[in-house]
């Protein structure tokens, strides 16, 4: 990997909050790391764990050249997902006939890496079996994991994560400051200044705050629920309630140990101060899994109050830190904090609406991914890829729930195939493969449309996935139920799904007929995605039939249905395959020109599959403009990709012919030595520099492409100028075809690399730069 490129690797949270004291701890942990493989931090609920995970995670991605990077297993309830969570994490996509766990091996095993396995309690066991062959085969890979008990790996170090240091109830003191080096008075006086501005500990509180941090047993959680009741309550009065209510736990017979009881009596006090309005959507929100936007609140838990009191009762759990505000590109989402989800989860049991609840959560997930399919055609979809990267613990959790029985099925069935373009893009056949699989088992063999598009989806993802007798048996059970219900629809899809298992077979004159068969039938029913899938199949069939002209036609026509809808995707497909048959008539401009147009599209919607077609050609391109070097590199970032995506060679027919000619080529014109040099700059590039590079955005260096006292990289530069016009993140991303998630990302480097602070800084160094030209 490039030095350029190893920099801020990772996918680490920013921190929400500050974060107080620890300093101890933080070097204790950071010393376990050094000389352990696996450190696993351990405590109860509301100790800190995560929050000193990705404190030491985040001092020590110095030490790790390839990134440190958080898996959340907080959201993952099936014990089999718990390696797909780390896939995703890493940003992996699923190889055709890959077991994933090999994947995680080829990726993790070159690479000096750290791995933050976080809420590893309810899955220790499948978590310590992704931990222990990783750790045996990867020699530079670390694994700090959080978990309320030891993962039971030999050779784990187990640190148990202390309360906040808290003053001697026995030591007397009347000087000003004297407490202020305990973290659990910091943590108060912080939290207690953010809900009322301007409190601080006084000599005339410090007491007070003292023995309330003491009651709390220096639990962050407890601490910082606590601190926030400043808004209503004086300092007396919180501590005068606390102590009522150990004196009440003390009598009781409750085993648990005492700190934990602490913090259960805290969030029981924290709920009664909530108004019944508060505590009633509390209960309710336990229903969701990870992250919640608005509109779900609204159309889930607001079935008994209106839209705009939903609105008031979410701002003032916020305001009681009952509830995380989280926001990124412009969208604001919620979370519970774990803990507090669980006691809510109680709470809602004990009202007896649990269940409904439950339904209520899964019917509007179902209607949510019923609209993302049917919008999925349409200047939305790149929207609608965003909601479902954030929306999928939810909607795990809503198929989780249709596996409940045959009754529930239908609408599991009706989710897991309307995900297909999801599954597909996003690289995730084996999770798709899954839920398609249990909810057929559970619905029973009823024929009805429903599970004949499931086995559409799960015949084309079996395929994908490398195994085509699976494929085959999916689809003849498929074309059988369509042929019993006499259903038109069902039978062109089944043969559709036909023909993508001939074009995985080989057998491309039979694709290139059952994908003709379904055309006209899916231009009847006027559904575009059909239509998409259709033409995307036949113009593979016939490319790899030799049937070219027919190719380049179904590639016409998909580009122009997708830019008359501003789809993203497919049109991204199609580009790559018009700038192919534009090459091979020897239009070298006009196929650098499509396929330039094509990686933005694929960069912009994440699609690593048809990126890695887009690098393969564009190398081929430079081996012609006599840019050996720089198609090199290409080829090195082809196989990165290659190597977290598959080779799909279905997908690319008879590429890898091309691909051994243009390479010998490209060693002849520089050498061995010299090839093997850039190809390995390539290899080692994350994707999205990959992508800048292809694109001409970064010189070949991958570092300045402008001389000067600064750094900032050529599409920086174009960012700076776009941020100096006053644009917003949304609108640069719109203008430069990338994603709003990347125009953040130049934004904050270029802040950085300037050491600056603020849109404006740049604006005006940006003004000067171009005075100065």
């Amino acid at each position: 990997m490039a030095p350029g490129d190893r920099t801020n690797a990772g996918n680490l949270p920013h921190e929400l909050t500050s974060f107080v004291g620890r300093r101890r701890e933080v070097v204790e942990v950071r010393s376990l790391l050094s000389v352990s493989r696996l450190v696993t931090l351990t405590g109860i609920g509301g100790v800190g764990k995560t929050r000193l995970a990705l404190r030491v995670a985040a001092d020590s991605a110095r030490a790790f050249e390839d990134g440190v990077w958080l898996v959340e297993l907080g959201e993952v309830y099936e014990p089999g997902a718990v390696v797909d969570a780390a896939l995703s994490a890493l940003g992996l996509r699923e190889g055709a006939g890959v077991a994933p766990e090999a994947l995680l091996v080829e990726y993790l095993e070159p690479r000096k890496l750290l791995l933050v396995l976080d809420n590893c309690e309810h899955l220790v066991e499948p978590a310590a079996d992704l931990a222990r062959p990783l750790l045996r085969a990867c020699p530079e890979l670390r694994v700090l994991a959080t978990s309320r008990e030891p993962l039971g790996i030999g050779g784990e170090a187990v640190f148990r994560v202390p309360p906040l240091t808290m003053p001697d109830p026995n030591r007397q003191t009347q000087a000003a400051g004297e407490f202020d080096h305990y973290e659990s008075m910091s943590l108060f006086a912080e939290r207690a200044a953010m809900a009322v501005p301007g409190f601080a500990i006084t000599e005339n509180n410090q007491d007070v705050v003292a023995r309330i941090c003491r009651r709390l047993d220096g639990l962050p959680l407890a601490i910082e629920l606590a601190a926030v009741r400043l808004r209503a309550m004086s300092e007396d009065q919180i501590l005068r309630r606390l102590t009522d209510r150990f004196g009440l736990l003390t009598t009781g017979s409750r085993g648990a140990p005492v700190r934990q009881q602490t913090l259960a009596w805290c969030i029981d006090w924290s709920h009664e101060l909530c108004s019944p309005a508060e505590r009633e959507l509390w209960g309710r929100l336990a229903v969701f899994f990870g992250s919640f936007a608005l509109d779900a609140v609204e159309g889930i838990c607001a079935h008994t109050s209106a839209a705009d009191q939903v609105v008031d009762v979410v701002g003032s759990l916020i305001d009681k830190s009952i509830l995380i505000r989280e926001e990124a590109g412009g969208t604001v989402r919620y979370r519970l904090l774990e803990t507090l989800r669980d006691y809510g989860t109680e709470r809602l049991q004990e009202t007896g609406e649990f269940a409904s609840l439950l339904r209520r959560h899964r019917d509007w997930y179902e209607h949510l991914v019923l609209r993302a399919e049917s919008e999925w055609i349409s200047s939305r979809q790149v929207g609608w890829l965003v909601r479902l990267d954030a929306e999928l613990p939810n909607i795990r959790a809503a198929l989780q729930f249709c596996l409940t029985g045959p009754t529930e099925a239908g609408a599991g069935l009706r989710m897991a195939a309307a995900l297909y373009p999801y599954w597909r893009v996003r690289g995730r056949l084996r999770e798709g493969m899954r839920w398609l699989a249990q909810l057929l088992a559970v619905q029973g063999g009823t024929a009805d449309v429903e599970r004949i598009k499931a086995l559409y989806v799960l015949s084309v993802l079996s395929g994908l996935n490398g195994d085509p007798d699976a494929s085959a048996l999916y689809a003849e059970r498929g074309a059988a139920m369509a042929a019993q219900l006499g259903d038109r629809l069902g039978g062109a899809l089944m043969a559709d799904a036909a023909g993508w298992h001939a074009l995985f077979t080989g057998e491309s004159a039979a694709a290139c007929e059952y994908f003709e068969s379904s055309l006209p039938v899916f231009r009847e029913h006027g559904n575009p995605l059909y239509l998409m899938w259709s033409l995307l199949g036949l113009a593979l069939a016939c490319d790899a039939a030799g049937d070219r002209a027919r190719s380049e036609e179904c590639q016409r026509e998909i580009l122009a249905v997708t830019e008359s809808r501003g789809e993203s995707v497919y049109r991204g497909w199609s580009l790559w395959g018009a700038a192919m048959g534009a090459w091979r008539r020897g239009e070298g401009s006009r196929a650098k020109d499509l396929v330039t147009r094509g990686l933005q599209l694929a960069r912009l919607v994440d699609d690593r599959i048809s990126a890695m077609g887009c690098l393969e050609l564009l190398s081929w391109i430079a081996v012609d403009d006599g840019a050996p070097r720089r198609a090199a590199r290409l080829m090195g970032a082809t196989e990165a990709l290659a190597r977290t995506v598959g080779r799909q060679s279905t997908i690319f027919p008879n590429a890898h012919v091309e691909h051994a000619r243009f390479e010998q080529e490209a060693r002849q014109a520089i050498g061995d030595r010299g090839f093997e040099t850039e190809f390995r700059q390539g290899l080692g590039t994350r994707f999205d520099d990959a992508a800048a590079f292809a694109l001409e955005e970064t010189g070949p260096s991958d570092s300045s492409a402008e001389p000067g006292a600064t750094s900032l990289t050529r599409r920086e530069q174009q960012v700076a100028e776009l941020v100096a016009e006053g644009l917003t993140n949304k609108a640069i991303a719109a203008r430069l075809v990338i994603s709003q998630r990347t125009a953040q990302g130049h934004v904050e480097h270029i802040l950085s690399k300037l050491g600056f602070n603020s849109r404006a800084q740049i604006a005006a160094w940006s003004i000067e730069q171009k005075r100065g030209e």
